[in-house]
């Protein structure tokens, strides 16, 4: 069953409930599909799911960990490569790219967690932002490519929805 946000909820849990239910539909759209599947570009830009969970993972940290001080492991990003974290390399598999993932949301929860709405961080693009900002973003990132994801996965598989309905 997919998360609900608290009709009552405070405002930063709220935020969170509604991040982690689109981060949920992200790992929930790459299960039951080979490495071929999710590798398969399914746009003339190659954009394909695994490349998408890359994607979010990369920008996770980024945007909780590097806007507030914290440390990352290596991120995909490439100056001279504006599209390298939307590509999985060759030497990566899908266990990794999803165990980074799930390593991105758990720095970035810890973040979150630990400051308020109203802290302030540094935004990669030189502003100043809140935590409040920084969680609207993700929000609105992570359900923008979980709605990429459904359009690629029901061209894979002719799965649809947001979550899995048979539990």
């Amino acid at each position: 069953m997919a998360q609900r946000v608290p009709p009552f909820g405070d405002e930063k849990t709220s935020l969170q409930v509604a991040l982690d239910r689109h981060r949920d539909v992200v790992v929930w759209k790459v299960q039951g599909l080979t490495d071929e599947q999710l590798r398969r570009p399914l746009t003339p830009s190659g954009t394909n799911l695994l490349g998408l969970v890359k994607h979010l993972a990369g920008v996770e940290y980024a945007w909780f960990c590097l806007t507030f001080g914290r440390p990352t492991e290596p991120l995909p990003f490439d100056d001279d490569d504006p599209e390298a974290d939307l590509r999985v390399r060759s030497d990566e598999t899908t266990a990794d790219v999803l165990a980074f993932y799930d390593r991105a949301r758990k720095a970035a929860d810890e973040v979150i967690a630990e400051l308020s709405l109203e802290a302030v961080g540094h935004a990669w693009f030189g502003e100043d932002v809140s935590m409040r900002w920084v969680l609207v973003h993700m929000l609105e990132e992570t359900a923008r490519h979980a709605g990429h994801m459904d359009i690629l996965r029901e061209l894979t598989d002719g799965a649809t929805g947001d979550h899995d309905r048979s539990s």
